[in-house]
């Protein structure tokens, strides 16, 4: 159907205004077509994929509502990878297939073989564990596909938005001036304040007339490894500080020399290394920034929500002065998969680097009075991912996530209590907020990975080994509120 086809009673409306002729169904505002257009006749098949397939619909939340309802989700992972090409091989056809196939397939060839983050026994790497509200909430923005470029489009979604960073912003301190954006993740997340960083400073340089010339990034040896991607991404070099202890504070940052602080234009803080769970110094970091005037960017992918706990949050202090923060809400702050939250302090200096200018994009910059969430990172197109967050806050209350956070730290310090206690393994660290090393004499990697393989070929935990100062180690993660006392001890008495 041509657009010229289509006929709206009343005069052309203005945008963000209903026309008449149009009508809302409280889902979404649709125009009802005069007349069909002239010329050969349409197939009824033509629209078919677009259509309203109750059998299809019914068969895909049934699912849902049984994944939802498992008691305890399993770890799963387990498959062989020629098995499952042979099941996929020949799937796509020109006509396609019955939905009840493909389902079935899925259910029995390929979601076992994906290991469940949102599992009490995911134990590796970082987990994720999304509220139920989250999840259905996350069901809702997919099935009524929204989208969070810009005011104009999504002025809802984007209020919404905001009301979720706005929580996660008071939190950390920052002032009500600030504001943020929703990225796909912390990668997303520091290499867009990275490039703020690098063009606030060119554009002083400038100004004092400095040459521009290769910037520097201080960073500790901890920093995780999407940060040095960044930079490598943006032309600017990493300063490596070496650490006593993994935690960049006072002591490391004297070490930095004059030499080294020559082009340096910001400094990069971590509030919960993904290896240690360590929280830098930032009250050392702030303080050596604001003597300086660089930029501070704090990545709190994964410790963000330790601001939620009251017994951690001291290790916070100084975070409040940071000029960016990275949070991935779909770490330890129970939203789905994909969805970090970027916040600035002056949330302009964003909008003056990332605000792409084409003339079909004028009018979503008329007015000056809001951010785009298009306009504080590097992309354009967006979902609005940040909902799933906002509905799951607003439900289940902030006081349900702070015992969820304390609860992930209590099994840390539970499962550290009974290495120390036993007499075939030893703590490497103090638990660095929910985070676990210990080492079991006599193993190398070998041992480790032999362990974890058992471990989950009989689906009792997800593990994986790490290295801490050049030394194999094992590594517990802990974030799921389900996961419990027994568990762990299940866990760890497989070690023997």
């Amino acid at each position: 159907m041509k657009l010229d086809d289509v006929q709206i009673d009343g005069p052309m409306a203005t945008l963000g205004e209903v026309p008449a002729g149009r009508k809302t169904d409280g889902a979404r505002t649709c125009v009802k077509p005069r007349r069909l257009m002239k010329g050969p006749r349409m197939t009824a098949d033509v629209g078919r994929m677009h259509q309203f397939n109750p059998e299809m619909t019914d068969l895909i939340l049934e699912f849902v509502r049984d994944r939802l309802s498992l008691e305890e989700t399993p770890v799963d992972g387990l498959g062989v990878r020629s098995e499952l090409h042979a099941a996929l091989d020949g799937l796509m056809t020109d006509e396609g297939r019955p939905a009840e196939e493909v389902l079935g397939l899925y259910v029995d060839q390929i979601a076992d073989t994906i290991l469940s983050a949102d599992s009490p026994r995911f134990w590796a790497f970082i987990p994720a564990a999304p509220t139920k509200a989250a999840l259905l909430f996350d069901m809702v923005v997919s099935a009524a596909s929204l989208q969070g470029c810009s005011w104009l489009e999504a002025a809802g979604a984007v209020a919404a938005e905001n009301q979720a960073l706005r929580v996660m912003m008071d939190a950390a301190g920052l002032p009500q001036s600030a504001g943020g954006v929703f990225v796909s993740g912390g990668s997303a997340g520091n290499l867009s304040a990275l490039v703020v960083a690098r063009d606030t400073a060119r554009r002083k340089r400038a100004a004092a007339g400095i040459p521009d010339g290769r910037l520097r990034v201080l960073v500790s040896d901890q920093a995780h490894s999407s940060i040095k991607n960044a930079l490598n991404i943006v032309a600017m070099d990493a300063v490596v500080i070496p650490t006593a202890t993994g935690r960049l504070d006072a002591e490391a940052l004297a070490t930095v020399t004059d030499e080294q602080l020559d082009d340096v234009v910001a400094i990069v803080a971590t509030a919960g290394t993904t290896n240690a769970g360590i929280v830098d110094d930032l009250e050392s970091v702030s303080a050596f920034a604001r003597s300086r005037g660089i930029w501070m960017h704090v990545d709190a992918a994964y410790g963000g929500a330790g601001l939620l706990a009251s017994s951690v949050r001291h290790l916070y202090a100084g975070i409040e002065n940071a000029d960016s923060i990275v949070m991935d809400p779909h770490k330890w702050w129970f939203a789905p998969f994909d969805c970090a939250a970027l916040m600035y302090r002056e949330p302009r200096l964003a909008r003056a680097v990332h605000t792409q200018d084409a003339s079909y994009l004028d009018v979503i910059h008329e007015s000056d009075d809001d951010f785009n969430p298009s306009d504080l990172a590097y992309h354009l197109t967006r979902r609005a991912r940040g909902l799933a967050l906002w509905f799951s806050l607003a439900v289940n209350g902030l006081d349900a996530y702070r015992e969820a956070v304390e609860h992930s730290i209590a099994m840390a310090g539970f499962a550290s209590q009974v290495i120390t206690e036993s007499d075939h393994l030893e703590l490497v660290r103090e638990p660095g907020l929910s985070v676990v090393l210990f080492r079991r004499p006599g193993w190398g990697v070998a041992e480790y990975n032999s362990w974890a393989q058992r471990l989950l070929s009989e689906q009792i935990a997800f593990v994986a080994h790490s290295s801490w100062r050049g030394e194999p180690v094992g590594r517990l993660v802990f974030l799921h509120p389900n996961t419990t006392e027994a568990m762990v001890r299940e866990v760890l008495e497989t070690l023997r």
